[in-house]
């Protein structure tokens, strides 16, 4: 018999990271060029299939802060994981990347975290792979070409189990 778990995650980063896009790709399958800007919170549900164990995934897609801005405390409450997305053709999305991932560990407690460089249809291999090394990254993604995509948030999970 499954042993059955709900865990809500947070999907955080600069605005235009791609937290929607590497969302809509892993919930619906589903990858669009269009703009979409996230307006406080949208909440998406996947489940996944590890042995014995069936995690469902409460993903909170929450706005991207601006410019020294904070993600909103109120939309960290009762995070149980988070994944921190940054543009790697924009590097102003990962400076000071370390303050921000622990401005948020202060609201949520220490919880498993991911640290992932999205857009990587965006640079070589031999560029991703040093970007991706300095940065202390744990995934790299292209929601665009599906690329790690899956793998980011079984990763997620397991770290649940």
């Amino acid at each position: 018999m499954k042993r059955e778990q709900k865990k809500k995650v947070v999907i955080a980063g600069n605005f235009g990271v791609g937290k929607t896009s590497l969302i809509r790709q892993f919930v619906h399958s589903i990858f669009s060029d269009k703009y979409l800007t996230t307006i406080g919170v949208k909440i998406d549900k996947k489940s996944i299939n590890l042995d014995n164990d069936l995690v469902h995934l409460i993903i909170w897609d929450i706005t991207g802060p601006k410019h020294k801005e904070k993600a909103n405390p109120l939309h960290l409450k009762g995070t149980h994981g988070f994944i921190y997305v940054c543009d790697l053709s924009r590097p102003s999305t990962f400076e000071d990347i370390d303050q921000k991932i622990n401005e948020i560990l202060n609201f949520t407690g220490v919880v498993p975290t991911i640290r992932v460089g999205n857009k990587s249809d965006l640079l070589s291999p031999i560029k991703l792979e040093k970007m991706a090394r300095q940065l202390g990254l744990d995934f790299t993604s292209s929601a665009k070409l599906n690329l790690g995509v899956e793998e980011l948030f079984a990763e997620m999970a397991r770290k649940f189990v």
